[in-house]
């Protein structure tokens, strides 16, 4: 698993108007490539009246899988610049489709080229993109003599926390990257005098917003 990686929000969109052209880019999260055949076989279905539906999607850690589709535009002026724009911006595991209804005006190879590139482009910074960042779900437990500096010491870190529970004892449920788990370990035994339960959870993808 990837220690931290861009991809977009899920199912937002951003039109464009080029040459009476509406084009429009709509983008998903896929982890899989099934993922990103049902998202554009959705968009298909939901444009069909459309000109063209292209696509382009990269999948996995380093992106190992790329593909990208012209879906009857001229042979590499439409799926290829799209696709250029995702690894330019580095962002993995994403679908991006585009719909174009054409508004009678021919753009030409070049013409096509740019406002394809420019729909995921300008897409991307109207949707905005997101990090994901790999964590550990990590669960503190200690007496309720411990909840007032305990509550005010983690609640004034860096690390973020998903719940606070109080039962026979007061836990708290928070996410902390794996480079920093033993110093967090550290840091808590110190605080409590050792008298804190640290449980490690399972490793999960914590969304974060991306601002370039």
């Amino acid at each position: 698993m990837h220690p931290t990686y861009l991809t977009t929000h899920d199912n937002r969109s951003h039109e464009l108007i080029i040459q009476k052209s509406r084009f429009i880019s709509h983008f998903k999260h896929t982890p899989s490539e099934a993922e990103a055949q049902d998202f554009i076989l959705e968009i298909k279905k939901r444009h069909a009246s459309a000109n063209h539906n292209c696509s382009a999607y990269v999948i996995g850690e380093n992106h190992d899988l790329q593909k990208a589709n012209d879906d009857g535009e001229p042979s590499g002026t439409a799926g290829v610049p799209m696709l250029e724009v995702l690894k330019k911006r580095n962002v993995r595991n994403t679908t991006v489709v585009v719909t174009r209804y054409f508004g009678g005006i021919k753009l030409g190879a070049g013409g096509l080229i740019r406002a394809y590139g420019r729909s995921v482009s300008d897409g991307l910074d109207s949707v905005g993109m997101i990090q994901r960042l790999l964590v550990h779900e990590i669960t503190i437990s200690f007496d309720y003599g411990w909840q007032g500096k305990m509550e005010n010491e983690l609640r004034n870190s860096s690390f973020q926390i998903k719940t606070f529970e109080y039962a026979e004892n007061v836990q708290v449920t928070l996410y902390v990257e794996p480079s920093d788990l033993p110093t967090f370990k550290e840091w808590i035994i110190n605080l409590t005098n050792a008298q804190a339960q640290i449980k490690e959870g399972t490793m999960t993808y914590l969304d974060l917003d991306y601002s370039t």
